[in-house]
């Protein structure tokens, strides 16, 4: 923790040093450089429902697609 690189944001405090926060992979730390980085990629510890899942989504896009095709077959046929 002590060799972490620090944040050096200018704190708000009166003396105006930087901040010595152990810095985040986005090189702030967590008060001054926003949110986290988030969960990595893949992670099963946050599933839940995988609603939001890349697989699930590709699946919803391709049905989606299809659908399209049908109402426009149908379109063309009532024609």
């Amino acid at each position: 923790m002590q060799n972490a690189s620090r944040c050096g944001a200018k704190t708000k405090s009166r003396n105006g040093k930087p901040c010595q926060s152990p810095a985040m992979p986005n090189g702030r730390c967590w008060m001054h450089g926003g949110p986290s980085p988030g969960a990595p990629k893949g992670n099963q510890n946050a599933f839940r429902h995988g609603r939001y899942s890349a697989r699930y989504i590709a699946e919803r896009r391709r049905v989606t697609a299809l659908v399209r095709q049908m109402r426009d077959a149908v379109s063309r046929d009532a024609q």
